[in-house]
């Protein structure tokens, strides 16, 4: 069963004896995260949440007794090497290792003796022999992920080995059988690739024999509950803490967000708000601020004497509640920036880039808002002379 979607109503359970002093006196509704797990299934290491991946399972089944070659396509942060390893992971007696290689860290003048291996004084340095990623992976599973990236000379070879299931080892005459299961992955177009001429037609049409692909979390926003559950309980552990509600409007908050960078993305947004509730549960003032609507912050070059010196506006946005609309400027900005630090755990430099500001200003704002006072300390009378 396909977990619902936050307007579908998920169920709710409100905790009065464990929710915030806050809390108790306004109409917050505290969502079960144990009720939002329960349509959660897992396959191996993975988390199933929806039936676009339910699909994609069934086709691993479907492969698990072969080893086909499978390319697997989506953007970054979709879990494309979590399908490989439960690729690897569904066969029947798995007697071979896991390789995984990143075909954009290929050094051009290595690139070959990485992937197929060299002997003995091929080259400079090659002081003894290499097997390569291929044959490290024999009778295994051999993950080359960011496929697009392979330099345009080393793909014919590639071809070769996928083709002939063999490789030959830089400097060496002789020819190794290989036994493996090659997935490769990419976030790129390939098709695209293949009419630029940067990727080979032939090697496309060997690779994607079997093709999966991996739909942006955007796209399947009624998985975002199930996942929110499982990364709470699984960054609840890893910080000592029991994570057991979660508001709604926190949970409208994320199904709401575009999730550029994905599951992965989703996943840190989750670590942090573990890190920054004090209860057993998340609420909206939890969640990074980059991923609220009602802290767009955009920065301002003013002509002050210092062109470091810049200006924050801070903009609430149609949808914040209203009791933001109501506070003075100078609150929204001192509560953006306490809100960023503590994000940020203190990092300055990681604040002021989610800010959009230099560090200098938000050294500023820090003195000047009294949230730092080593801060304070060091600008002294100087602060005055600046405008935020």
């Amino acid at each position: 069963m396909e977990n619902p979607a936050v307007n579908n109503q998920p169920p709710i359970a409100v905790d009065a004896a464990g929710a915030h002093e806050a809390d108790a006196t306004d109409a917050t509704e505290w969502i079960a995260l144990e009720k939002l797990s329960e349509s959660v299934e897992r396959v191996g290491g993975m988390v199933v949440c929806s039936d676009g991946l339910k699909k994609i399972i069934k086709t691993i089944e479907r492969l698990s007794p072969f080893r086909q070659t499978v390319l697997i396509e989506g953007e970054s942060g979709t879990g494309k090497e979590l399908i490989a390893r439960t690729l690897h992971t569904s066969k029947p007696a798995p007697a071979g290792p896991f390789i995984t290689f990143n075909c954009s860290n290929l050094v051009d003048s290595l690139a070959e003796s990485q992937l197929f291996g060299h002997v003995k004084g091929a080259f400079t340095d090659a002081r003894e022999d290499s097997l390569g990623y291929f044959r490290s992976a024999n009778g295994g599973t051999l993950f080359l992920d960011e496929i697009g990236e392979l330099p345009l000379k080393l793909q014919p070879k590639l071809l070769r080995a996928v083709e002939n299931r063999e490789v030959q080892p830089v400097g060496s005459a002789r020819e190794y059988q290989i036994d493996i299961q090659l997935v490769c992955a990419t976030n790129r177009d390939l098709r695209a690739m293949m009419k630029a001429g940067t990727f080979r037609e032939d090697l496309y049409y060997r690779l994607n024999s079997t093709t999966i692909t991996l739909p942006p979390l955007r796209e399947r926003t009624p998985a975002i509950p199930g996942l929110v559950a499982h990364f709470a309980a699984h960054y609840g552990q890893m910080f000592n803490k029991t994570i057991r509600f979660i508001s709604r409007a926190a949970l409208d908050q994320l199904c709401g967000y575009q999730w550029p960078g994905n599951i992965r993305e989703l996943a840190h947004v989750i670590e942090s708000a573990v890190m920054m509730t004090d209860a057993d549960r998340i609420s909206l003032a939890d969640l990074p601020a980059q991923i609220l609507p009602e802290h767009r912050v955009a920065p301002i070059k003013v002509p002050f004497g210092d062109p470091e010196c810049e200006r924050v506006v801070v903009v609430p946005s149609a949808h914040a509640p209203a009791e933001k609309s109501s506070m003075q400027l100078d609150d929204v900005i001192k509560e953006t920036v306490l809100r960023s630090i503590q994000h940020t755990g203190g990092n300055r430099r990681r604040a002021a880039d989610l800010l959009g500001i230099s560090r200098s200003t938000l050294y500023r704002m820090l003195a000047r808002y009294g949230l730092d006072e080593s801060a304070k300390r060091e600008l002294g009378s100087n602060l005055d002379n600046y405008a935020l």
